[in-house]
């Protein structure tokens, strides 16, 4: 696939590197990250012959792309939001050496010209709001995993009133964590969408109420994807394989070639499901027997959690909780 002409943004917190990669040439712009500065971008694209059938492309790292994805998105431009480790592979191909937010967007533009991408869909308002309680409720309960530590590194020698602080502190952050969980559950119960695939996510032994918003805040509506295997690799949890000729016959594990924060939401209910999930309790006998490590385990239940998900999602109603088929 060749396209005529693409445009790669390279995004930083305070800008946007911009290049149009056309006929072998390029033409480069720098923006501000911001509101005006999302405006001027399609202006200046308007100027220079861009229609909204050429591809642009972004990767998909950090939190400041998102503003100018959703932007370029309602104005009906062609975005994608392109895996970084593809970025990565396309410029080692190239033999790049230069690292800079303007050699970072010529080469994301190069990329576009070649590569066949997806069309990225922004998720809705619901789920943006979802997003940022569930993100908020991580940050508070890392903080309070950090003073507990805290708490535990003590020296009996300490004085007393620092260790009070802490537990003070302590105390502050589960109250918040409780209101921002209740904040959580009010907001997927009042929205229709939400609360029917909560419902049925939750329907899968091993998915609780915690694991089941992070996902819905992380992933969205997993009916876009194709299929249960397109939605497992999104999220990174695939089998990777070293396997060449005679020498080399390594273990598989994960790929983690994709949504970090998906993946590390599903470790837990992975563990769970392990003693609680019918079909995943009977794989795991068999993968024990045959000698697969614990953590392997692990990684297989969440790729079968994935694949249940998908399944319940994509082809049952909330009415249907009950008769869903476990199966692969």
């Amino acid at each position: 696939m060749m396209n005529d002409v693409a445009v790669g943004i390279d995004v930083s917190k305070k800008k946007l590197d911009v290049c149009i990669a056309r006929e072998g040439k390029y033409k480069s712009k720098v923006l501000s990250n911001t509101p005006n500065g999302h405006k001027e971008l399609i202006r200046w694209l308007e100027a220079q012959g861009i229609s909204q059938e050429a591809p642009v492309a972004l990767e998909a790292t950090g939190p400041y792309r998102e503003a100018i994805a959703i932007h370029l998105s309602e104005n009906d431009w062609r975005v994608s939001v392109v895996n970084p480790a593809r970025i990565s592979g396309f410029a080692k191909s190239e033999l790049s050496r230069n690292k800079t937010d303007s050699a970072d967007a010529k080469l994301i533009a190069r990329f576009a010209l070649h590569a066949e991408l997806e069309i990225w869909q922004p998720p809705t308002p619901a789920i943006r709001e979802l997003r940022a309680l569930v993100d908020r409720l991580q940050a508070l309960s890392d903080m309070k995993q950090q003073e507990l530590n805290r708490i535990e590194g003590l020296s009996e020698t300490c004085e007393v009133a620092v260790k009070d602080m802490i537990i003070d502190h302590v105390h502050w952050l589960e109250k918040q964590i409780l209101s921002i969980q209740s904040k959580i559950d009010d907001h997927i119960d009042g929205n229709p969408e939400l609360k029917r695939d909560a419902d049925l996510i939750e329907s899968i032994p091993g998915m609780g109420r915690r694991a089941t918003s992070q996902f819905l805040a992380y992933i969205g509506d997993v009916r876009r994807f194709k299929s249960a295997k397109a939605l497992a690799a999104f999220i990174g949890v695939t089998p990777k394989q070293k396997q060449s000729g005679t020498s080399i016959n390594g273990r598989s594990s994960l790929s983690r070639t994709g949504h970090n924060a998906a993946r590390k939401a599903l470790f837990m209910p992975g563990m769970v499901a392990k003693r609680f999930n019918p079909v995943i309790i009977a794989a795991s006998i068999r993968l024990e027997a045959r000698g697969l490590t614990p953590k392997a385990i692990i990684g297989v239940s969440m790729r079968k959690l994935v694949h249940m998900i998908y399944g319940v999602m994509k082809w049952c109603s909330p009415q249907k909780i009950d008769t869903v088929p476990m199966q692969r």
